[in-house]
């Protein structure tokens, strides 16, 4: 069978890529080194949070098959790859995944093929990591096949932008890749923005989420010191928003989360340090913004020393342990590192998610509380860490004993924001 498209990576990026290419008509195959992901799509069951079970049914019905077979490329017209792209201990861009999935695409590669990386790196790889690996076949890009880099922009949960009506970048490493680029994505998405080369798609991936890292970092500090000036800081968002140009609300959390957020901007910063001089607005915010948990756990200290009650044995409930509302999504959590410290105090720490029914912190399973309301009434003290739309958020504030809020959406009630 001719495929039009052969994904490369099936999680949270790959498979909504699947289903918007399935619908609108394409010849779908999906490629994944974990068995147990193929075996369960496969058999029609998901693994991410934005589709269901129905809606990998309904791909398989429309004749997408997931494998783990890399010989799927031989009759591939596109294939997109869209693997993970992790920081190594050094904090470093671990490209194993991407190097792995490209050498499958080599050997396969043939003429008229279009090759695009989705997943997030730095400035250059494209041109200069999979190019050459790919041209190593006797092909080149720009003549024999197309190859371009088009950042993922799915946004897990999200109700309004998804595929097809979020615009798409593509950028490739010459013109003529770029319009093929175009041109697939162009079938399935509604509106396509084509940049200069792939350096431009790479770098514009990397600004909006570094923007978005630097900002979060600015008022995650400013949460700080204004709670000691005795300031309300979720006073001042609400006044300075009013303004209807040149301003951009940011709300300050227990950290931020995901694979986004906390890890692309270290792409970026790695590559700013390769020219000798570091990305300071970055490896600042960072340093900010993984504070955040600490912080937390020190501010639950205070309030609870106020009351002249101790860490040491209260009962502590954690309410949403994700890295977002509305998911069940746990990468880069902040609840995990604040858990941990809290554990290591001797706090008495539980938890309650309407999307997780098992959370584990290093070695400790974490106990899941079943009737909120019990829960809320019999722990000393309440902490929302992510207001997930299920929840009550003025029934949290009369019945907890005691909450501290840190996204500032607790009814009233006996609560203290961040």
């Amino acid at each position: 069978m001719t495929h039009d498209l052969v994904v490369i990576g099936l999680g949270y990026v790959g498979l909504p890529l699947v289903q918007g290419a399935t619908r609108a008509g394409l010849a779908v195959a999906g490629l994944d080194v974990d068995r147990a992901v193929v075996d369960s799509l496969n058999a029609g069951v998901s693994h991410v949070d934005d589709l269901a079970d129905a809606d990998v049914r309904a791909l398989l019905d429309a004749g997408f098959r997931a494998t783990d077979d890399p010989s799927v490329l031989a009759d591939a017209a596109t294939a997109v790859i869209c693997v993970p792209t992790p920081l190594s201990l050094e904090g470093a861009p671990d490209l194993a995944a991407v190097n792995s999935a490209v050498s499958a695409v080599a050997e396969h590669l043939h003429p008229g093929m279009l090759v695009v990386l989705e997943s997030t790196t730095y400035p250059g790889t494209t041109d200069e990591i999979v190019r050459p690996a790919l041209e190593r076949s006797g092909l080149e890009a720009g003549r024999d096949f197309h190859l371009a880099f088009s950042p993922e922009r799915i946004d897990p949960g999200n109700a309004t932008y998804g595929l097809t009506n979020t615009p798409k970048v593509v950028g490739g490493v010459t013109t003529a890749c770029g319009d093929a680029a175009a041109r697939f994505y162009g079938r399935f998405i509604d509106t396509v923005v084509q940049t200069k080369g792939s350096r431009e798609a790479e770098m514009a991936k990397l600004l909006e989420n570094t923007y978005r890292h630097i900002n979060i970092g600015l008022i995650n500090e400013m949460a700080v010191f204004c709670h000691e000036l005795g300031i309300d800081l979720w006073d001042v968002i609400a006044a300075a928003r009013t303004k209807p140009f040149g301003f951009e609300a940011f709300y300050p959390g227990p950290g931020v989360g995901g694979h986004c957020i906390p890890i692309d901007p270290n792409y970026l910063a790695y590559k700013v340090r390769s020219l000798g001089y570091p990305f300071r607005f970055v490896e600042l915010a960072q340093e900010i913004n993984q504070r955040m948990p600490t912080y937390i756990v020190q501010r639950i200290q205070t309030l609870l020393n106020e009351r002249g009650l101790p860490v040491r044995g209260a009962q502590i409930l954690l309410l949403g342990v994700t890295y977002k509302p509305d998911i069940a999504d746990q990468r880069e959590s902040p609840a995990r590192p604040l858990a941990r410290r809290l554990i290591q105090l001797g706090a008495d720490v539980v938890f309650h998610d309407p999307h997780v029914s098992h959370w584990r912190v290093d070695t400790h399973d974490v106990p899941p509380v079943d009737d909120l309301d019990a829960a809320l009434g019999q722990s000393t003290l309440t902490v929302l860490l992510q207001a997930h739309s299920a929840y009550d958020l003025d029934a949290i504030g009369s019945k907890a004993r005691l909450v501290f809020d840190t996204r500032g959406v607790v009814g009233p009630g006996p609560v203290e924001r961040l």
